[in-house]
C-alpha cells in the first residue's frame, strides 16, 4: 500500500483519512509551468498536478518557484476541494429534506381561508365571462 508523501503533515493526513481518501487514489505528476518566467519556467518541472481518480477532482499548483512548496500547497488545496464537495453534497441533501418537509406540512387556518377567498374571487371573475356566440 502506498503512503502519503512525507511533506503531508499529520493534520493534513488526518483530513484525508476523515474524507476516506487513500494515497493510491491520488495521481501526482510534475509538469512544466506556463506563463511568465522565461527560461526558468520552461526548463523546470515545478508545477504539481494532483488528481483524485474516484471523484475526478484535479488540482494544479505553480504558485511558487519551488516544487516542494508547490507540492505541499497542492495537497492542501486537494483536501480543501474534497471537503468542499462533501459539504456541498450535505447541504444539497439537507435542502432537499427541508423542501420536502415544507411541502408536506399542513396549511394554517389563515392560509386556507386566504386560498378559499382567492378561489371564490377567481370563480366570480370567470363567471362574468359569457359564452362566445357565432353571430358577429
Amino acid at each position: 500500500m502506498a503512503d502519503f508523501p512525507d511533506l503531508v503533515e499529520a493534520p493534513l493526513r488526518a483530513r484525508f483519512v476523515s474524507l476516506g481518501v487513500r494515497p493510491e487514489e491520488v495521481e501526482e505528476r510534475f509538469v512544466r509551468g506556463t506563463g511568465a518566467g522565461g527560461q526558468k519556467i520552461n526548463k523546470t518541472s515545478s508545477t504539481v498536478w494532483l488528481q483524485h481518480r474516484p471523484t475526478g477532482v484535479e488540482v494544479r499548483c505553480q504558485r511558487e518557484r519551488n516544487q516542494t512548496v508547490n507540492r505541499r500547497l497542492a495537497w492542501t488545496e486537494l483536501a480543501d476541494k474534497l471537503e468542499w464537495r462533501r459539504q456541498e453534497a450535505a447541504n444539497q441533501a439537507r435542502a432537499a429534506r427541508e423542501l420536502a418537509r415544507r411541502q408536506k406540512r399542513q396549511k394554517s387556518r389563515g392560509q386556507k381561508a386566504r386560498m378559499i377567498e382567492a378561489k371564490k374571487h377567481r370563480a366570480k371573475h370567470k363567471s362574468a365571462r359569457g359564452r362566445v356566440s357565432g353571430d358577429w
